[in-house]
């Protein structure tokens, strides 16, 4: 009889372990999760674009006719001083006058001097004419005083001094046309002389605009060149601006006197600029997904600078479109989206609480908060779709 009492026993305390460990196994599981303190501090948001240094006013030094174009005596990063010459061109190969323009040239210039001697010869018979009207009106006067000429005569002789006077006139006028005809075709036929030993007619000089660097050079080698060739770029490294490619929806946000920080240039610590210019117009870049975007370019001015940085370097600008001294802020990470509305799962003694807020300005790690959290607030980060409203939560280690 003792032995069925303690199987029954037995059996009771069995079902009565069985049912604890079901209850056990179903209880609620705590969701581990990574938690958040909501804060008041400082905020800011900004818009991170790549950008390229370049030097302020940059001097291309290009050919001003067409030649042969000697070796360039400047390299990439030669120092130069205004009007040093950086190259010569022979404007000799090929001639600048073939052997029919010379001919032709040739017949022009002899015809020139022909019309200078013929008008030579024409103010000679001005001349020759003046000196006899002006003796006939010498003595014509003579016999007026004595009665033997009338007073018509008189005047008629008079009148054709006055004329010759003006032919001889016009004769000089003649020789001075002829003679700017001649000077012009002889100046047609000059051509750069190899042998001077000046160099000033053998070849034309390209000289330095300004004191700077090379930056550029485009025709190293002797070689021939068009007329407007570019031949070398030179510029001050010490007066550089920085270039910004943004989305015309980002550049909208940007203004002048915009502060800046520039970045991932090389150096151990950030430089400070300022927005110059915002262009006017936008232009279509592809992008490296091969998407189209409207792209405006932005100018900023350097107010640190370093040695180190030159024309044409890689760097990362930061643009402060807002920013406030102390602002409640939430990680971007906690926050998620309840229709229309921002939501936040608080964590509330062991509990999981969602909350609506109300969200402001926002940058790549934290939110504004404007209304529904206060700080020291402990929101979870990243929750996860099975995490809902009064559920139990433990913070991860």
């Amino acid at each position: 009889m003792k032995s069925i009492w303690i199987k029954r026993v037995g059996l009771a305390l069995l079902a009565v372990a069985v049912v604890a460990g079901f209850g056990w196994a179903l209880r609620e599981q705590p969701a581990l999760v990574d938690v958040a303190v909501v804060t008041a501090a400082p905020m800011k948001v900004t818009i991170r674009e790549e950008g390229m240094t370049r030097v302020r006013d940059v001097y291309a030094v290009s050919a001003p006719i067409a030649g042969h174009l000697t070796r360039t005596v400047v390299k990439e990063g030669d120092e130069v001083k205004a009007s040093t010459v950086v190259a010569s061109i022979h404007p000799l190969d090929p001639p600048l006058i073939d052997r029919r323009a010379e001919a032709e040239l040739l017949a022009s210039r002899d015809a020139a001097r022909a019309g200078v001697g013929v008008a030579e010869i024409d103010l000679q018979r001005a001349q020759s004419a003046l000196k006899l009207a002006q003796d006939e009106l010498t003595r014509t006067v003579k016999l007026f005083g004595s009665g033997f000429v009338s007073e018509s005569a008189l005047q008629r002789l008079t009148n054709e001094v006055d004329l010759q006077k003006n032919a001889v006139d016009a004769a000089k006028a003649v020789i001075g046309l002829r003679a700017a005809e001649l000077a012009n075709a002889e100046a047609r036929l000059l051509q750069p002389d190899p042998a001077d030993p000046t160099g000033e007619s053998c070849c034309v000089n390209l000289l330095a605009p300004i004191d700077g660097t090379v930056l550029a050079v485009m025709a190293r080698s002797e070689q021939a060149v068009a007329a407007g060739a570019k031949i070398a770029e030179i510029g001050n490294v010490h007066d550089l601006e920085i270039a910004v490619d943004l989305l015309s929806s980002d550049a909208v946000r940007i203004a002048s006197g915009t502060k800046a920080e520039i970045s991932d240039w090389g150096g151990d610590h950030a430089l400070r600029a300022t927005v110059r210019r915002v262009d006017p117009a936008a232009f279509t870049k592809v992008s490296a997904l091969g998407i189209e975007e409207q792209r405006v370019t932005v100018v900023l001015d350097l107010e640190d600078t370093d040695v180190r940085l030159g024309h044409g370097y890689r760097v990362f600008v930061e643009m402060t479109v807002w920013e406030c001294a102390e602002c409640v802020q939430v990680p971007i990470g906690a926050l998620f989206r309840n229709g229309d509305r921002w939501n936040v799962f608080v964590a509330d003694g062991g509990r999981a609480r969602q909350t609506d807020v109300q969200i402001g300005h926002m940058n790549d790690d934290v939110a504004e908060v404007l209304t529904g959290l206060e700080p020291g607030v402990s929101v979870v980060v990243h929750p996860s779709d099975t995490l809902v409203d009064g559920g139990l939560v433990e913070r991860r280690n």
